[in-house]
């Protein structure tokens, strides 16, 4: 997988994750906090689309894991 792929898959898994701890209606709920963690997430997205730069995917290609298209 390349970097952009990894990013996304992250991204994507951390979302849903984030969801489930934090919907009251889950059933592995904690607190309502973790959908802070969601909008991090979605904030970090946003920024990313129009900056074109990502932390995570430049840690990800210092440890060679290769670039994407």
């Amino acid at each position: 997988m390349t970097s952009w792929q990894i990013v996304r898959v992250v991204a994507g898994s951390f979302v849903l994750l984030s969801l489930a701890l934090g919907i009251p209606g889950s059933p592995i709920f904690v607190s309502q906090w973790w959908l802070a963690f969601t909008a991090f997430v979605g904030v970090n997205l946003l920024q990313s689309g129009f900056t074109k730069w990502c932390l995570m995917e430049t840690l990800l290609r210092k440890f060679g894991v290769r670039p994407g298209c």
